[in-house]
């Protein structure tokens, strides 16, 4: 189970936690910068689809490697367009629900594709299953 720690600054911001501690023994989960594309190459003209799809994408590969949103310890948001962050965050909550990662978001001058308006990354720990010793 992963802890929470709160200072108070991120709860005056946005939801998500100032800290999050992965429990001992861990494995972790490091995902590639990933933009709301379609396995085909297309994605959506528009921020809302795009951070969909990237949330899609990101949900895909936690469920590849067994794990769950609950095991976000940290996400990074790039917007290419600071007045996009509303719409961003409003999908990013619908997708999160209460769960508090730690959070980042960065507004940068350009992605690796001109058509990108997002990408999001995220750090996972999930706690390894432990068998008991034996008696």
């Amino acid at each position: 189970m992963n802890t929470q720690h709160h200072t108070g600054v991120a709860e005056r911001i946005g939801r998500y936690a100032d800290g999050v501690e992965a429990s001992a023994g861990s494995r972790w989960l490091y995902s590639a910068g990933t933009p709301g594309m379609r396995a085909d190459g297309t994605l959506p003209g528009d921020i809302a689809g795009q951070t969909e799809l990237a949330w899609s994408n990101i949900m895909a590969v936690l469920d590849k490697a067994g794990m769950t949103a609950a095991d976000i310890v940290k996400m990074t948001h790039y917007l290419v367009n600071a007045a996009d962050l509303p719409a961003c965050v409003a999908v990013r909550n619908r997708v999160l629900g209460e769960l508090r990662p730690a959070s980042m978001l960065m507004v940068v001058a350009a992605l690796p594709r001109p058509d990108f308006l997002v990408e999001v990354e995220i750090v996972a720990a999930r706690p390894l299953v432990t068998c008991p010793a034996p008696a």
